[in-house]
């Protein structure tokens, strides 16, 4: 809760580095309503491809491995489970699912973060309670040595911690102190930091990330796998986060590498969406009706090339037809002649 306590207090300021990624991802949700839109039966298939990813990576990367001609099987069947880590990659994707089918009725709570652990968990064990007892996080290397990465809230200052984290959580998302997706990665931060559970910690905190960007409208988790592209990055993943942890207990971390890092990720998957979906055909009058809107969230003079880089999917022909149409009716003025030339909102 270090990261998200510093910016109730206006103690922390969003680097410019990292500033222009929120409006950049701001951008990607604009356009996404477009590509969600589309044929039916391919959105079905990245559904459902995102869902198997979702739920073999994110065990994967906590070492839960599962026999490949299985995971078909467990993520979309009912068949009798063979072992534990079966258990755990099923129990994830119905954590997945109730993400996914009811998100907009799941607020971040501490209830809501049990229940995740408890289906991530498999339903057994510790399943759905905090730790009981402290635990170190340990790396181990190749060689046998050992070294302390860090040192999590311990056990008994636990439920306390938690509840001050989704507290401010809470206040956070309706005081808008950082931009939503920020905050989303903050909050991630302070979980991990947290370690409130005895295990399972790493997979909650990506159900959780899956949720609180559905609920700040980035709904590309459904169609792309966030827990894959961490796992294809894993190593920076783990790189950024001891570099943000470092200092947390005191409230003198930089929550910054790992923020970045967290923003990355989901700008990596709205990236990877809109080249899969980016070819489909729109339902007549669709494209017009997007340009027009990104038009009327433009600020001061653009040009054309700045339509095309908000509207990936729409040829440039298009564009000018628009542009025109709008031109006409008064909505825009062209300040210039040429391909260069910019234009601008009249405010009609």
């Amino acid at each position: 809760m270090m990261t998200l306590r510093s910016f109730k207090k206006g103690l922390a300021t969003v680097p410019t580095a990292t500033a222009w990624s929120p409006a950049e991802l701001g951008q990607a949700i604009g356009r996404q309503e477009l590509f969600t839109k589309q044929s039916p039966q391919k959105l079905k298939t990245l559904r459902e491809h995102a869902l198997i990813e979702s739920a073999v990576s994110s065990n994967r990367i906590e070492g839960v491995e599962v026999d490949q001609k299985r995971i078909g099987t467990l993520v979309f069947g009912k068949s009798a489970l063979r072992d534990r880590d079966e258990q755990q990659v099923r129990g994830y994707r119905d954590a997945l699912n109730l993400i996914h089918t009811q998100s907009a009725k799941l607020p971040v709570s501490e209830q809501t973060i049990r229940e995740l652990h408890r289906l991530a968990r498999g339903a057994v064990g510790d399943a759905g309670r905090y730790k009981e007892k402290d635990g170190d996080i340990i790396e181990r290397f190749a060689d046998g040595r050992e070294r302390v990465r860090f040192r999590p809230t311990p056990a008994r200052k636990t439920p306390a911690a938690m509840a001050e984290l989704t507290e401010l959580w809470t206040d956070g998302a309706r005081e808008r102190w950082v931009p939503p997706l920020v905050a989303v990665a903050a909050f991630n931060l302070d979980f991990l930091c947290v370690h409130p559970f005895h295990d399972g910690n790493g997979r909650v905190s990506r159900l959780l990330s899956l949720l609180q960007c559905h609920h700040a409208g980035a709904e590309v988790g459904r169609y792309v796998s966030l827990e894959r592209v961490i796992e294809q990055n894993k190593d920076r993943y783990h790189e950024t986060l001891e570099q943000s942890s470092a200092g947390w207990h005191e409230g003198k971390h930089n929550p910054w590498p790992f923020i970045n890092y967290a923003l990355w990720i989901v700008r990596e998957a709205y990236k990877e969406f809109e080249q899969r979906v980016g070819d489909i055909k729109a339902p007549p009058g669709e494209k017009s009706r997007i340009i027009v809107s990104v038009i009327k969230r433009m600020i001061g003079d653009f040009s054309i090339a700045q339509l095309q880089r908000e509207c990936p999917s729409v040829s440039v022909d298009m564009i000018r037809h628009v542009l025109k149409q709008q031109r006409e009716q008064g909505h825009v003025t062209c300040l210039g002649r040429g391909r260069t030339a910019l234009w601008r909102r009249t405010g009609k």
